[in-house]
């Protein structure tokens, strides 16, 4: 299934390898290549990650060993990635 992501999907991967870039250099390539296979994996499961609760729709798939989670909805044509969060940050607002 086509893979499709939002400006801000697109921003947060920005920041996300920046930030790495600059503190954990050795790091960043790592995260970039588990991001890639779980929205590969994703592709070929969709359904395989929980719902949120309070955003119909919209899938959460946790980045495993790594603290990011990468929000995401299912279309008729394609899988639109929203959001890839660090757990850290204050919780992404699922509602909207």
């Amino acid at each position: 299934m086509k893979i499709v992501y939002t400006d801000e999907a697109l921003n947060d991967l920005a920041a996300i390898a920046d930030w790495l870039t600059v503190h954990y250099p050795a790091v960043a390539p790592l995260v970039e290549r588990r991001i890639r296979r779980l929205v590969a994996h994703i592709a070929r499961w969709p359904a395989s990650a929980r719902q949120t609760s309070n955003r119909p729709g919209v899938r959460v798939a946790p980045l495993g060993r790594y603290p990011y989670k990468i929000f995401y909805r299912t279309t008729s044509d394609a899988i639109e990635i929203l959001h890839i969060h660090h757990a850290a940050r204050q919780p992404w607002d699922e509602s909207r």
